[in-house]
């Protein structure tokens, strides 16, 4: 949003979200489902801090950050701000987890045991409980993180370490997250959410006392697509706030 002052990147924002929100909702009624239950989580990323006052102007409350130090940077620059939940949805590393419990309300993408229990020991030290979602790597993509789950037939081989996480005090699991290939075309996302469902089902039954109700999925390019494949978060940046500085 370069060039535009405080006042039009607010407006331009809202106008965005109206477009979005009403896109959600269509994608939510032809599945079936209602649009309320579908939440919207603005990524902001490399984005400079006017652009996230620009943001919570508009009336955006949930924010997704990448890099923690950086997100906590902003977080306390905003901590005036009331009502905002802040979403940790990038790659976790170890050295990082401490500042993400004390930052981070959320966090979308425990992709190894290692960091649900560096997270579950820090949210201890801060008398906290931290919900989790479990990043799963429905595609083979060696680029993208996340615990395999490709292939369906090891499915149950997830079990056991999924139930140790289930077992840490201070996390609380609320789902799955999952990142599939970029494509031009939306379409050709589906079936790697469709297996995500199935993941989310075969783990209903096999760990029933665990919650697996969430599904962070959907961004810019494909979030109807996800939203009709199950989506209850979907991670939105560019279609909101255009282009990420340097892109």
């Amino acid at each position: 949003m370069n060039g535009l002052d405080f006042s039009q990147q607010v407006d331009q924002i809202k106008e965005n979200l109206a477009v979005v929100q009403a896109r959600m909702a269509r994608a939510a009624e032809k599945a079936g489902r209602d649009h309320h239950e579908i939440q919207l989580i603005a990524v902001t990323k490399l984005m400079p801090l006017e652009t996230i006052k620009a943001g919570i102007a508009a009336g955006i409350r949930a924010f997704g950050e990448n890099y923690p130090e950086q997100a906590a940077e902003k977080i306390r620059a905003l901590s005036s701000e009331e009502e905002l939940t802040w979403h940790m949805i990038g790659h976790i590393q170890s050295r990082k987890t401490s500042t993400v419990c004390d930052y981070f309300d959320f966090v979308h993408a425990v992709d190894r045991i290692k960091i649900a229990r560096y997270l579950d020991r820090y949210c201890g030290e801060a008398n906290r409980r931290m919900p989790v979602l479990i990043e799963v790597n429905v595609s083979g993509e060696e680029s993208k993180h996340g615990w395999k789950a490709w292939d369906e037939q090891a499915w149950p081989e997830l079990v056991p370490h999924f139930e140790k996480i289930a077992q840490l005090p201070n996390i609380e699991v609320r789902g799955l997250m999952s990142m599939p290939p970029y494509f031009e075309d939306p379409e050709k996302t589906r079936p790697f959410y469709q297996r995500l469902g199935r993941l989310q089902r075969f783990l209903e039954d096999e760990l029933p006392l665990m919650t697996w109700q969430e599904l962070s999925i959907g961004t810019s390019f494909d979030f109807e697509v996800a939203i009709e494949e199950g989506a209850t978060m979907v991670r939105l940046g560019t279609i909101i706030f255009g282009a990420r500085p340097g892109n």
